[in-house]
């Protein structure tokens, strides 16, 4: 048994404006998949604007505390500590903004019908704050972990390729770049515009 407070958990700041509080990887709980969210302030995200189509997961929010506007399918509802929202249908877009600065959303999903299996964006997610201070071996140590649970994720690999460029790891950077855009051709396209990979453009190989 553990026990920890939600103020306890990590606080990896998102690009995107929100807070991600690590439950699953603070566990390494493998039965499900649960995170909780705050935001930066009142006004900021606290839930990114997404939807599940490509992993197919049923999602149930929990407002913990403060309030959070929910926006889904295009229709807002507005949750105040205590009140949850389910969306069942993969495809529906779904997010939230914070109304209050001490918002807490609990979040809880999988896929209905299939055993669970971590989702490869939570070692994205986990290696933002090694990337923020440069510390690309530890970036790099946490996609290669993930990436023995999932070797053909394109994202993944892609992000790793770009983790591997900045760290001088250039001949994996490019074979996981080129690994990457054989199982998903877009990734050529992003490689083009991405500056992490600046050291490696010139190499013969280079996907884009």
């Amino acid at each position: 048994m553990k026990t920890v407070h939600i103020d306890e958990l990590d606080r990896i700041e998102m690009p995107d404006g929100f807070v991600w509080r690590p439950i699953r990887r603070r566990f390494d709980i493998r039965a499900f998949g649960v995170n909780a969210y705050t935001p930066l302030e009142a006004g900021s995200p606290v839930v990114e604007t997404h939807s599940e189509r490509q992993l197919g997961h049923e999602e149930i929010y929990l407002v913990l505390r403060g309030r959070a506007l929910f926006t889904v399918d295009g229709n807002e509802h507005e949750l105040t500590a205590g009140q949850l929202v389910f969306v069942s249908d993969p495809s529906l877009e779904r997010g939230a903004v914070a109304i209050d600065a001490d918002t807490v959303v609990l979040a809880l999903g999988g896929k209905p019908g299939a055993p669970y299996e971590v989702s490869a964006w939570e070692a994205m997610f986990a290696a933002v704050p090694a990337a923020n201070r440069e510390d690309w071996d530890e970036a790099i140590r946490i996609h290669d972990e993930a990436l023995a649970e999932h070797p053909d994720h394109a994202a993944l690999l892609y992000n790793l390729a770009c983790m591997e460029a900045r760290g001088d790891h250039h001949l994996d950077a490019l074979l996981h770049l080129q690994r990457s855009v054989a199982l998903d051709s877009k990734w050529a396209e992003h490689a083009r515009r991405d500056s992490d990979f600046a050291a490696i453009r010139s190499e013969p190989g280079f996907p884009a």
